[in-house]
């Protein structure tokens, strides 16, 4: 009986962390100011050399915006995502790129 307890928490929690329970990945996209440069639908970017994103590999895109916000990328447009990084989370990140990669190209 006093096990129960202890796996019900463990469950809740990792319910809590999973993808079931995760930010909505289209309503991050808005409040992370996403849609400004990449258009709401992820392929129409605001201006011609900022990157249609819509159906990008997930591992690819964490790993841009975890080198642009580390400084590890300063190429390119990435100044321009320099100052919405600071805004966007860890778990942020993993919720973009899932969403991101899922967008219809």
């Amino acid at each position: 009986m006093k096990l129960l307890p202890v796996i019900a928490a463990a469950v809740s929690a990792a319910l809590i962390c999973s993808s079931a329970f995760a930010v909505d990945g289209a309503k991050l996209f808005a409040e992370k100011t996403c849609t400004a440069c990449h258009g709401k639908d992820g392929k129409t970017p605001l201006l011609p050399d900022y990157p249609k994103i819509a159906g990008q590999n997930k591992a690819y895109i964490e790993k841009q915006m975890h080198d642009i916000k580390s400084g590890a990328r300063a190429n390119g447009n990435a100044a321009a995502m320099k100052g919405v990084m600071v805004i966007v989370s860890e778990a942020d990140i993993k919720v973009l790129a899932e969403y991101v990669s899922k967008l219809k190209p």
